[in-house]
């Protein structure tokens, strides 16, 4: 290696000549640029050695990283047993190179950031510290020089004369020996900053190829078959993707050339299936959000059971909405929104307004949620009740706009008793064995669902003395009714479901079966819109009254009422049969006929039907004067004296109307 040829000669140090001052200025701008370029450099180093130290923490945390994926139980993990093995070999792979990575972090940290960190603290350290000793020492020669220029020329200044030249000598000894030392230094610092520049690179690529080595070994003698396994796993891999994703191509490509006509909501493409006891899709619920403001919300519905399921988007789990056993669900008019429906729970203290995207989708929503309300689902086969009874309605029902009977030899469809079983002590088992469908309702009787009365039973009102009606609601006999209705007068909210002629009036299994028919119609022909009014019952009459018009509708005798009964499974569902007279024979007598009314209530049904009793209990004691005074002193009683029969009846108005007080009046 060549030897360095430019030195401070330490001859000169005494003499001080501007010749060496230049030299020396040479040597300490030198001396600056290293310190620099060293610090530079030691930033450097330390960012490598950095690295190596994150490189064997991200190496570790690699490790532990792979070893955690078998503990994710991914829902989408079956099959993974493969690539949980082959990760968990690469894991322990990993965390023998996550060794040789640590001990090259700490080979780098000795051999090559140390020695730098050496040189800059020790030998540049120095150079400035004598830097500083030689500026001082230069600075109090200069002083003393200054002082001892200025004695004057007299003897008697020979002892202040005698002191200067002390002091300037002192002061020219102690620059000349920091003189020295400091170009020694420099000197010394030529050839230290060789060493220093090379010892921290030789140590760097030694600690390199340890590390290169010892991966090599690890690599060649332990990895080779491992890793040509993986390849070929990879390979395979590989090949299912593109297997996969050209299947996927066909079937994207398949499906974009549809008819336009899947896209639009209301297409109708397919026929409705009214057997569903299962359904789920989108539909829009109705909520409240102030005294007299709603929004609307679209949200994922779906049953699961007998319950209603809703779950938003987002959701990991859907949660129940309503109980679906025994409700009941009707068409609605809101908001001039299409395919609206209303689901109300059986008491009537919960309901719903929704709104389905299609008139299929609307249908379907309807008839799922009247085949779950019959509880189907509990059956071993509810998909083949569903349809038997479906195809039984179609069979035993015929609407008001047809009056084709069935053909003879046709057979008789089986009976759907409400609730399955009918209850113990009924008529039917009284007999021994229930009577047919045929002998309460002829077959292909029609049936009427609005508000107005057959012709029959329209003469019946008028030739035998019933109360006439006007678009007013008001009678003719208005102070008669006021005191026939003195002891008793309750009031119920119902929507009217349908009327039909029946064959006799004694047996409450007439009013089942026309419940049954009424209701298998109205899904099987899609009405199913309502009108709500209010059933007055008194001491005299049943009365259907307006809720907005507080116009008579339709009003029977009590007397004309022989027979009523609530459902036996859902309790919101009653009837009566009123029996008039029929003069189409034109005899001038007439003979009996009976008609069924058939009602959903947003109360229990036996709250209506003990009401009704409860009227003809007060009709009969009105004959015996002791026996009304009886009648009243077992019944509780209002501070004026009348019936106080139930607690005022509320439902729920999602249609805006206000809840109706409902508490006897007489």
């Amino acid at each position: 290696m060549p030897a360095v040829h430019h030195k401070l000669l330490l001859e000169e140090a005494l003499h001080d000549s501007p010749q060496t001052r230049s030299l020396l200025s040479v040597f300490e701008e030198d001396a600056g640029m290293l310190t620099e370029y060293t610090n530079q450099l030691l930033q450097s180093m330390q960012r490598v050695f950095g690295a190596q130290s994150e490189m064997g923490l991200a190496t570790e945390q690699l490790s532990q990283r792979l070893l955690e994926y078998e503990k994710k139980n991914f829902a989408l993990g079956k099959g993974d047993e493969e690539v949980i093995s082959t990760l968990q070999n690469f894991a322990k792979s990993v965390g023998e190179l996550n060794s040789l990575h640590s001990e090259l972090a700490n080979q780098m940290a000795d051999s090559m950031v140390f020695p730098l960190i050496q040189f800059r603290e020790k030998d540049l350290t120095e150079i400035s510290t004598l830097k500083e000793i030689f500026g001082i020492a230069t600075d109090e020669h200069e002083a003393a020089m200054v002082k001892y220029s200025r004695l004057p020329k007299k003897k008697e200044n020979e002892k202040l004369k005698a002191d200067l030249v002390k002091e300037v000598a002192y002061t020219r000894r102690k620059q000349h020996q920091a003189s020295l030392q400091y170009y020694c230094a420099l000197n010394a610092l030529q050839y230290r900053k060789r060493v220093a520049m090379l010892e921290p690179m030789l140590g760097y690529t030694q600690a390199q190829i340890s590390f290169f080595k010892k991966g090599i070994e690890l690599v060649s003698k332990k990895m080779d078959t491992f890793l040509s396994s993986v390849s070929n796993m990879m390979q395979n891999i590989q090949t299912q993707l593109d297997s996969e994703a050209e299947a996927m191509r066909m079937s994207q490509k398949e499906l974009l050339s549809a008819d336009d006509a899947i896209y639009m909501p209301d297409k109708d493409s397919e026929p409705v299936n009214r057997t569903l006891i299962q359904k789920a899709g989108y539909l829009n619920i109705r909520n409240k959000t102030g005294l007299v403001t709603t929004a609307w919300d679209r949200l994922f519905f779906f049953t699961q059971g007998g319950n209603l399921m809703c779950q938003p988007r987002g959701a990991v789990a859907g949660g129940m909405v309503l109980d679906l056993d025994n409700s009941s669900v009707m068409a609605v008019e809101c908001e001039d929104r299409r395919y609206c429906f209303q689901i109300t729970s059986p008491s009537g203290k919960t309901s719903m307004i929704l709104q389905a995207e299609s008139q299929k989708e609307y249908e379907e929503w309807i008839c799922t949620v009247n085949n779950i309300s019959r509880q189907i689902y509990l059956t071993d086969n509810p998909e083949a009740v569903a349809i038997r009874l479906n195809q039984t309605a179609i069979q035993a029902v015929t609407p008001i706009t047809s009056f084709e009977k069935r053909q003879e030899g046709s057979p008789n469809p089986d009976r759907a008793k409400p609730g399955g079983i009918p209850p113990a002590g009924s008529d039917s088992q009284k007999s021994g064995a229930g009577p047919e469908p045929e002998d309460l309702i002829a077959p292909g009787t029609p049936i009427q669902f609005d508000i107005m009365l057959p012709a029959s039973e329209f003469q019946d009102q008028n030739r035998g003395g019933g109360r006439r009606t006007n678009p007013f609601g008001e009678t003719d006999d208005d102070s008669k009714a006021a005191s026939d209705d003195s002891l008793l007068q309750q009031v119920f909210a119902v929507r009217f479901l349908g009327s039909m002629a029946v064959r006799c009036g004694n047996n409450r299994e007439v009013i089942y079966e026309a419940m049954r028919q009424v209701l298998a119609a109205r899904a099987i022909h899609n009405i199913f819109r309502t009108t709500e009014s209010h059933l007055m019952i008194t001491s005299s009459s049943l009365r259907l009254i307006d809720p907005q018009t507080q116009v008579t509708r339709i009003s029977f005798q009590l007397e004309e009422v022989c027979q009523f009964a609530a459902h036996q499974e859902n309790g919101r569902l009653m009837g009566f049969v009123v029996e008039g007279i029929d003069w189409s024979d034109g005899n001038g007598e007439g003979e009996p006929s009976f008609s069924a009314f058939v009602f959903e209530s947003n109360t229990e049904g036996e709250k209506i039907c003990y009401t009704i009793n409860l009227a003809k209990d007060i009709t009969e004691a009105k004959k015996d004067p002791e026996a009304l005074a009886e009648l009243m002193k077992n019944m509780p009683l209002t501070n004026d004296g009348k019936f106080l029969l139930l607690e005022p009846e509320t439902g729920d108005t999602d249609d805006g109307a206000g809840p109706e007080d409902l508490e006897s009046e007489a």
